[in-house]
């Protein structure tokens, strides 16, 4: 990043550029949309692979004030029930029948995520597929240059703010100075299981605890099944074959016992720590979802956190450029809130679950406050 540049005749301009094209980035470009704002949307189109692919039934209400709400209609699969083994052996459930919203769903993950891109689109979204955002110099006017960087090359573009929802890597607000803190070494071991034959009727996620993390299981709208195992980077169970531990478990093992195995695939891993930002707003800059604040899946709330950080992020940045002294804050407040909730649930939560007290992953969570590192 280099100091103030003139603008630059011929160069594409944007109210705001929009990084990453997931749940929070399209979030974002709607608000923005909605206000009467001029948004590129770019999306890279890489990146861990998605592990989790639940959304709330709550999650209605945010993407009906988007009104984005058509990215539900089909090619989703209901989730009926939240199942889990915490605390003891045997499972508890919450049925989706006491959610007022009815119930959630198990998302088809690209389809949710092409759907929203293509209705920031319609609402008249620039959309770059496969192209990352590379913030390059300040203009006179308190704007940016920026490197659009795609499959035809690279190319230059103006912009007055940028939206970072670039995930957990926060690429673009770590290139303007801002700080990871990570507050765990959490990740997910994960691999997608193929169709049962016959097809089995479960909708409902499954979560069980184990001495050294807890699984979590899933079925997607494809037939087949999401299986992951979270444990702490540098444990020995971190290591371990994933076929060797689920066949210690009373209630995972069994639902994937009904689908086969995938020939010549390997687990493989993706990052699920605890993580935020020093701040989530800078010069002509602001962060949502991921890349703001990212939550261990255990509060099954990160697709709506995405979604609700990038509405708040896109009227922030609307409310700044028109002249609103408060609007950034505002939205650092609202982050700051959301994050708060989050430990605390994820404090009581954890401290439920106290049949393994001398071993390391649960020691680690039982710590009242852990300390929060730069990652």
């Amino acid at each position: 990043m280099t100091p103030a540049a003139p603008a630059a005749a011929g160069h594409a301009r944007y109210d705001v550029v929009v990084a990453g094209g997931g749940p929070a980035g399209a979030a974002a470009a709607l608000a923005l949309l909605r206000a009467g704002r001029t948004v590129l949307l770019a999306d890279a189109g890489r990146g861990p692979a998605q592990v989790g692919e639940a959304l709330p039934a709550a999650a209605r209400v945010l993407l009906r004030d988007l009104g984005a709400d058509r990215a539900l209609t089909e090619g989703h699969l209901p989730c009926r029930a939240n199942r889990s083994a915490w605390g003891g052996p045997e499972l508890g459930w919450q049925d989706s029948i006491l959610d007022p919203h009815g119930p959630g769903w198990h998302l088809d993950r690209p389809l949710f995520d092409r759907r929203l891109r293509a209705q920031a689109r319609a609402q008249g979204a620039r959309l770059a597929t496969g192209t990352a955002v590379r913030p390059v110099a300040r203009t006179a006017d308190g704007g940016w240059t920026v490197e659009l960087r795609g499959p035809g090359g690279s190319r230059p573009a103006r912009c007055r703010w940028l939206v970072d929802a670039t995930g957990r890597r926060a690429a673009v607000a770590i290139a303007c100075g801002a700080r990871r803190l990570v507050r765990d070494r959490l990740i997910a071991v994960h691999l997608t299981l193929g169709p049962a034959d016959p097809p089995t009727p479960d909708t409902t996620t499954t979560v069980e605890a184990a001495s050294d993390g807890w699984w979590y299981t899933a079925p997607l709208p494809t037939g087949r099944r999401l299986l992951a195992w979270y444990t702490d980077a540098d444990l020995p169970a971190a290591r371990t074959a994933l076929a060797d531990r689920l066949a210690a478990t009373r209630h995972v093992g069994p639902l994937a016992g009904a689908h086969p195995w995938p020939p010549d695939t390997a687990p493989r891993r993706a990052p699920a720590h605890t993580a935020r930002l020093d701040t989530v707003s800078g010069g002509g800059w602001t962060a949502a979802g991921d890349a703001a604040v990212a939550f261990d899946p255990l509060s099954s709330q990160g697709i709506l956190t995405a979604l609700f950080t990038g509405l708040s992020a896109g009227r922030a940045v609307d409310a700044h450029l028109s002249g609103d002294p408060d609007a950034l804050a505002a939205h650092a407040r609202t982050v700051d809130a959301v994050g708060a909730a989050y430990l605390r649930n994820h404090r009581t939560h954890y401290a439920a679950e106290r049949r393994w007290p001398d071993r390391p992953f649960w020691q680690r969570r039982h710590t009242p406050t852990p300390e929060e590192t730069p990652g």
